[in-house]
This record gives structure tokens, C-alpha cells and sequence, in this order.
């Protein structure tokens, strides 16, 4: 394992001056172009579909919106920042054909590159800048004078600098503040969708959902079962950030402490394991990524899936109690 970097470390003078398209102005987009903008990079363009909602908004930001297709003319370096399951076909159909030569590909997740929906020209770099966390905390913690932590990978090197600008890019966005590694495109990819589907989204939503529903079948109001399975996971779960998870047990009390290691061997038994290891076939395996972009090209992906939720009984619970919260969101 490599040690950390920090922008002391980096030569931050690879990216001077080379011209930067941003495709996409969503949470990663927008999070990357004002950080890059205000690190003194550039110049830098959004590019964006003709009726991209977003456009306005990069607009209002000062930047300067262009088509897909004259950005990829114009730029010493494309960073595809849009949704992964869009990446297809916006390399196939506005990029592709028309790229500057020599032009270098930059990703903020490995996803497109390792399951090949995205094939590297040979004559340009193509590398990964992943900020681990939420786009939108890009920003944030970047205006803190912090920022996310950073990995780096390099697909493919022409220029002999793939690394050194995927390692200034990560700390032009902030992740020089706290620490950047290196990874391989495979590493990330495999992680960042084996984490969000068995723990941090599928796996918490899964126990959230059915523990709430096991209280309420007990008896309990929907109101308290939705406080005790649901409302206080953002506790626990700043204090395994803050502390770690031995640090976690320290902090809460012996009662609970204790009723969890009696439940833990039992959740994570034989079923659970099977489970994770369906999850990691079908990433490695690549079967859940086609399977994803095919549904997204298909159109109207989960707007079913997301209708069903709104009317879950935990969901009411939930936004009954954000409403009589004072100062909460609802």
C-alpha cells in the first residue's frame, strides 16, 4: 500500500494552462469545476447535451457551456462526469469521433474503463481521479479548507504524466488536503459498487426497512420504530466516521454494546455471506454493469422501484416525523 500524498507533494504545474472540458454539471460536475476553477486551473468548459437542465446553472456559475462534440475538439483533457451508465453513449456517439488527437480521457470512477464500455484511444492517457465520497461533498469539504479523499490510476500513459496530472487534478479538487493513494481501476470499481450495494446503500436500506417492520408487527408505533431502526443511523454512523468501530462500541452504551455482539453472528451467517458473495460475482463478472447501462438505454430506469417507496409505511413514519421535528427538513 502506498503512503498518502499531499499537495506539497505535487506538481501542480502539469495542469497549468491545459484546456479542461467537464462533461456533466451535476454533483460531480459542478463540485469539480468550481474547485478546479478556484485551485487556478484552466481554462475550463462545461459541456453539456443541447437541453441539459443544467445548463443555466453552469452558466450562473461564469462558466461557459459548449456542445459535447466541440468540447471534445477543444480540450487537452476530458473529464467524463456524468452518470456511469451514461458514459456509452456519450463516448460512442460525442466524443469518440470527435476527439483532438492526443487528447487525455479522465474519469472520476473506474466503472466505464474496466467493463470496456468505454475503449481507451491509444494515442491519449486515460486515467482516475476518485474523490471517495458524495459529489456534492467534493465542494464542501473543499470549502472548509479540507476535502475528500483521493485515489489515482493510470489505464494508459502516452504522455509519460498520466500520473503526475491525475495527482494534481486530485488536488485541485481538494483531496491534497487529506490524503491521496494510489489504486487501479479495477480496485475502485469492484469497492465503490461492492460497499454501496451490501452495506452503505442495499445493506443499510435492507436492514432499515426490515427491522421497521418487525418492531411495527411487535407492536410498536411506527413513529418510535422508525426513530430506533431508522432516524439514528446518522449517529452511529458519524461516530464509526469520527472514531471507528471499536471507538463506535466505547462511545454508546454497555446495553448496547452487548445486545449487538449477541445479534451480529446471527446476521452475518451463512445467508448473509452467500448474499455478499452474488454481489461481488456479478460485479466481477461484469454482469451487474450491463445489466445496469442496458436498463438505463432502455429508458425509465426505477421509476417504479421509486414510486413503490414513497408509499411504504416506513416512508410515512418517516415524514411524520420530519415534519414535527422543528428546523427539520422534510
Amino acid at each position: 500500500m502506498s503512503d498518502a500524498l499531499y499537495t506539497d507533494d505535487i506538481d501542480m504545474s502539469v495542469l497549468a494552462g491545459q484546456k479542461l472540458a467537464l462533461v456533466g454539471y451535476g454533483n460531480h460536475g459542478r463540485s469539480h469545476a468550481l474547485c478546479l476553477r478556484d485551485s487556478g486551473m484552466g481554462p475550463i468548459r462545461i459541456a453539456l447535451r443541447d437541453g441539459s437542465p443544467s445548463r443555466k446553472t453552469a452558466q450562473d456559475d461564469g462558466f461557459e457551456v459548449v456542445g459535447l462534440e466541440e468540447a471534445a475538439g477543444w480540450a487537452d483533457l476530458v473529464a467524463i462526469l456524468a452518470a456511469d451508465e451514461a458514459h456509452r453513449q456519450i463516448w460512442t456517439e460525442a466524443i469518440r469521433p470527435y476527439r483532438k488527437p492526443g487528447q487525455a480521457l479522465l474519469f472520476c470512477h473506474g466503472f466505464s474503463v474496466h467493463y470496456g464500455f468505454v475503449e481507451a484511444p491509444e494515442d491519449g492517457d486515460v486515467i482516475l481521479a476518485a474523490a471517495k465520497g458524495p459529489g456534492g461533498a467534493v465542494r464542501q469539504e473543499f470549502e472548509k479548507g479540507s476535502g475528500l479523499i483521493g485515489f489515482w490510476a493510470v489505464h494508459q500513459d502516452v504522455s509519460g504524466q498520466a500520473a503526475a496530472i491525475a495527482q494534481a487534478y486530485l488536488a485541485a479538487i481538494g483531496s491534497g488536503n487529506v490524503g491521496i493513494f494510489e489504486t487501479t481501476f479495477r480496485e475502485e470499481t469492484v469497492s465503490d459498487l461492492f460497499g454501496e450495494q451490501v452495506i452503505l446503500v442495499g445493506g443499510m436500506v435492507a436492514l432499515a426497512r426490515a427491522s421497521f417492520d418487525r418492531l411495527v408487527a411487535a407492536g410498536v408505533s411506527p413513529r418510535m420504530a422508525y426513530i430506533d431502526c431508522v432516524h439514528e443511523i446518522k449517529y452511529l454512523a458519524d461516530l464509526v466516521q469520527d472514531r471507528g468501530i471499536a471507538g463506535m462500541f466505547k462511545a454508546i452504551s454497555d446495553t448496547a454494546e452487548f445486545g449487538a455482539r449477541e445479534v451480529e453472528a446471527d446476521i452475518a451467517g451463512p445467508g448473509l455471506m452467500q448474499a455478499f458473495d452474488q454481489a461481488m460475482a456479478r460485479i466481477e463478472d461484469g454482469s451487474f454493469a450491463r445489466k445496469w447501462v442496458e436498463t438505463y438505454e432502455a429508458g425509465n430506469a426505477m421509476v417504479t422501484d421509486r414510486e413503490q417507496d414513497e408509499v411504504l409505511p416506513v416512508e410515512a413514519a418517516g415524514r411524520d416525523l420530519r415534519a414535527r421535528l422543528k428546523g427539520a427538513k422534510k
